[in-house]
């Protein structure tokens, strides 16, 4: 899926498939999240916003079930070792 650069909030890249009806988002954070199920008017509305991020705290975040698929380097660095210590 093609990425959008984005710096609005904490959102850094947006992309949408629109054949899957795919929205996905990566946070300053380091995290990807995939939404599906999400229609092309979604999509025009987040993608040409001028408060990109307010519109995905309103419309997408607790609209959608979120799907992670990448986390933060730091993060996995962090699940390794209190996998390790349990």
């Amino acid at each position: 899926m093609e990425m959008k650069a984005i710096n609005s909030g904490k959102l850094r890249a947006i992309g949408y498939d629109a054949r899957a009806r795919l929205l996905q988002v990566k946070l300053d954070c380091g995290s990807v999240l995939q939404y599906s199920g999400v229609g092309d008017e979604v999509w025009r509305r987040l993608s040409s916003s001028g408060a990109a991020w307010s519109y995905y705290r309103d419309n997408i975040e607790d609209e959608y079930s979120a799907k992670r698929i990448s986390a933060n380097a730091s993060a996995k660095s962090l699940d390794d070792l209190f996998n390790k210590l349990a």
